[in-house]
């Protein structure tokens, strides 16, 4: 079963609520049980979340690189390659991003 604490939004996966909200304190009786519906997209984007942070992260580690080959100004077309590179991890990040975001609105976290 899976509980949603109604003033922070913490998810806690167990038979019955937590006394205390790990995340913000609440008590007990301020969580409620998602339905199966809800629980079910909740557990079936887990994992489909955990990619999108991570090629976020990944994109993150590809910006701070491209930014080294910039300032490192080998030759022009070296230079190019590096600022199209963060350009379009720039692109692939805040895609991700959006994609984390409708998750969320639709309860999918």
């Amino acid at each position: 079963m899976i509980w949603k604490c109604s003033v922070c939004g913490y998810m806690h996966r167990g038979e019955e609520a937590p006394d205390q909200c790990p995340k913000c304190g609440a008590p007990k009786e301020k969580y409620a049980a998602l339905s199966q519906e809800d629980a079910k997209k909740v557990s079936d984007s887990d994992r489909t979340n955990d990619i999108h942070m991570e090629i976020i992260e990944l994109s993150m580690k590809i910006a701070q690189l491209a930014e080294e080959g910039i300032d490192i100004d080998l030759d022009p077309s070296c230079v190019d390659a590096f600022k199209k590179a963060k350009d379009e991890v720039w692109v692939i990040k805040q895609r991700n991003k959006a994609e984390l975001a409708g998750h969320m609105s639709r309860g999918k976290w």
